[in-house]
């Protein structure tokens, strides 16, 4: 039970931080950056023994690892989950029951005959989204028809076509290209092992008629299914030298961002499409881009003594800005080498000679970002570009003046016409493409949401931007509009309305807004009435399910430092609520500067995709303590800046 009646001990405060700084400043790599483990569901290290076996190239070794880790996330459902402690997932379940049969597990050992009467009791592999439909049709486990047209005469399309692949989002982009190509070539697997599951369906493969669903559930949505039902009797009247043509275009698409070993996009997903793709078309073994996409993905391993996983992809760039603002609200100097090497290595990974895909409606903007991953020169990531710029100015604002004006500049040209900001592209709300058959998994556009605005509008506030530039006005206009009944915020790309909150409240701190502002109040008493019998703060990943938005299981640290910084932000240091959190984190269980973590913290796409950032119970709870204690030494009620 914690004492939290008494003050918070300054001298144990100072230890933990000490601790947890001295703990991330040993974990920098020699040349300055920072990189943990990303993991996601298992849907990755499936999809890394498919490939192998696609390519008929079983690596018994590494799959071994990967199977034991597949093994290990099993749920008590039977399935496997979408995130720590989820519910039964159809996809991810028929895609892990899968890559372990490929591996040569028996189908009568316990935990595979538990897997299998769990995927039949909810339907059977015909249950499972297009993405998970398309790896059986290669592997000749579903017919063709069990996905939808997907034509890559498509990529010839006009760019004020309904359908263009600029109007998508760069994550579906990098996919659908090569993905297209495979359509169009109808590949078969390899597969050496001849292994098969059609004991996951219900009803026969070949005789399931019932693969085709209405993603939204909207009239639009029937009328495309009608249109892809045409379709297929259509298609046999295209004219052959289209689909070539379209397929040169493709394969030029994917090897003019190949991005050498950090691979297409940076994201598995793309690179293990590129590689098939590639295969579908004769490259040989020895391909000099072949093998370059290879290694792109075997670099994305995680492998231990005994078991092992994928990532989707790196994040050095978002892992090295936020660890270096953690450092210096820890109160490492900025001069010191631990900063001076984060800010270099950081100053060099800036994007400042291609023109991206961002180009799209951004042609007269001068490149200036900055990519998550260590390189991906076509797509930067405006969150990550602002993390950056910040980092960069607090670290020397003369030494990285070009590089933040640069970065600035970039950002504010890539605002929304609604005054928000996306991650990867302006303006990007083709919503109708949400209908279509193919987006089953809802992710396919790349709207403005609130946390990357705010991360852009704490940016702007510390380079000194007033509140009536018209670009922070337009900016704080939509965080008003976009803010949610009960006063939170939606978080995008973390987990989630806590996510979501902090991100704003930090942005009304560093512009000067009246924190007395009914909204703003709003906002701090929902987060107050999140607050756990346990003092932290917890937010399940199901909360992206709007029926299940107040789910927690357990708190977390990270959570529960988002939920501080965005107290504190906001005046809050002495309350009550504030201190108790500092409590829970001051005892949470931790290896050093590591709190425990298993609960996932991110989201790729919510409802879909989920994420765990290890990074983030390190650097982001030894911000929140750290930012704590300057603000009682300081008797300050605010922080200086927006995060």
């Amino acid at each position: 039970m914690l004492d939290v009646e008494k003050p918070v001990d300054k001298e144990e405060l100072n230890k933990v931080i000490g601790e947890a700084s001295d703990w991330l400043a040993k974990r920098q790599d020699t040349d300055g950056h920072w990189v943990f483990e990303l993991e996601a569901d298992v849907t990755i290290p499936a999809e890394y023994i498919f490939l192998n076996h696609y390519l008929g190239e079983p690596n018994d070794k590494i799959e071994a690892k990967l199977a034991a880790y597949l093994r290990a996330l099993q749920g008590d459902h039977g399935g496997w989950p979408l995130y720590y402690d989820g519910d039964f997932n159809m996809s991810a379940s028929v895609k892990a029951y899968y890559a372990l049969k490929l591996t040569g597990e028996d189908i009568d050992a316990p935990h595979m005959r538990f897997a299998r009467h769990a995927i039949l009791g909810h339907g059977g592999a015909a249950k499972s989204n297009v993405f998970t439909r398309f790896a059986l049709a290669l592997f000749g486990q579903a017919p063709w028809r069990a996905v939808p047209v997907i034509r890559i005469e498509s990529l010839l399309l006009p760019t004020w076509a309904p359908f263009h692949i600029d109007k998508v989002s760069y994550w579906s982009r990098t996919v659908m290209v090569p993905l297209m190509v495979l359509a169009a070539l109808k590949p078969t697997a390899r597969n050496p092992r001849k292994v098969g599951i059609e004991e996951l369906f219900v009803t026969p493969a070949k005789k399931e008629r019932k693969y085709i669903t209405n993603p939204t559930g909207n009239w639009l949505g029937s009328l495309l299914i009608g249109f892809d039902r045409i379709a297929r009797y259509i298609l046999p009247l295209m004219p052959k030298f289209l689909e070539k043509k379209a397929i040169d275009k493709a394969m030029e698409f994917v090897i003019e961002r190949l991005n050498g070993e950090d691979g297409l996009g940076g994201i598995f997903p793309a690179m293990a499409i590129s590689v098939m793709a590639m295969d579908a078309l004769g490259y040989p073994r020895d391909h000099p881009d072949y093998v370059v996409a290879r290694k792109s993905i075997d670099k994305l391993l995680v492998l231990e003594e005994d078991q092992g996983y994928c990532q989707p992809c790196l994040s050095p760039v978002w892992d090295t800005g936020l660890a270096a603002l953690a450092m210096l609200e820890a109160g490492v100097d900025p001069k010191d080498s631990i900063m001076t090497k984060a800010a270099d290595w950081l100053a060099g990974r800036q994007i400042l000679d291609v023109m991206g895909d961002w180009k799209a409606n951004r042609g007269h903007l001068r490149p200036g970002g900055w990519a998550f991953q260590y390189w991906n020169d076509y797509y930067p990531d405006v969150d990550d570009t602002a993390v950056v710029v910040m980092a960069l100015h607090r670290i020397d604002p003369e030494k990285y003046r070009e590089n933040i004006e640069r970065g600035a500049e970039w950002v504010i040209g890539m605002q929304s016409e609604n005054g928000g900001w996306g991650a990867f592209d302006a303006d990007n709300e083709y919503f109708f493409l949400q209908h279509i058959p193919f987006a089953d998994h809802g992710a396919l556009l790349d709207p403005p949401t609130a946390d990357v605005t705010a991360r852009c509008l704490g940016m702007l506030g510390q380079l000194g931007y007033a509140r009536d530039h018209p670009v922070v006005a337009k900016g704080l206009k939509f965080l008003r509009d976009d803010q949610e009944e009960d006063g939170s915020w939606f978080g995008r790309w973390g987990n989630n309305y806590v996510y979501g909150t902090w991100s704003v409240l930090n942005v009304y701190n560093v512009l000067g807004k009246d924190m007395n502002a009914p909204h703003i109040r709003k906002a701090v008493d929902w987060l107050k009435s999140c607050q756990r019998p346990d003092n932290g703060w917890g937010e399940d990943c199901a909360s992206y399910w709007q029926y299940r938005r107040d789910e927690v299981k357990e708190s977390t640290p990270s959570q529960t430092s988002w939920a501080l910084l965005g107290l504190m932000a906001v005046g809050e240091v002495d309350s009550e609520p504030v201190k108790r959190g500092v409590t829970y984190l001051m005892n949470a269980p931790r290896d050093g500067g590591k709190w425990h973590e298993e609960y996932f913290n991110a989201v790729g796409f919510p409802r879909i995709f989920y994420l765990r950032y290890h990074g983030y119970s390190a650097y982001f709870t030894t911000w929140a303590l750290s930012r704590y204690r300057n603000l009682k030494d300081s008797n300050s009620k605010h922080p200086l800046h927006g995060m």
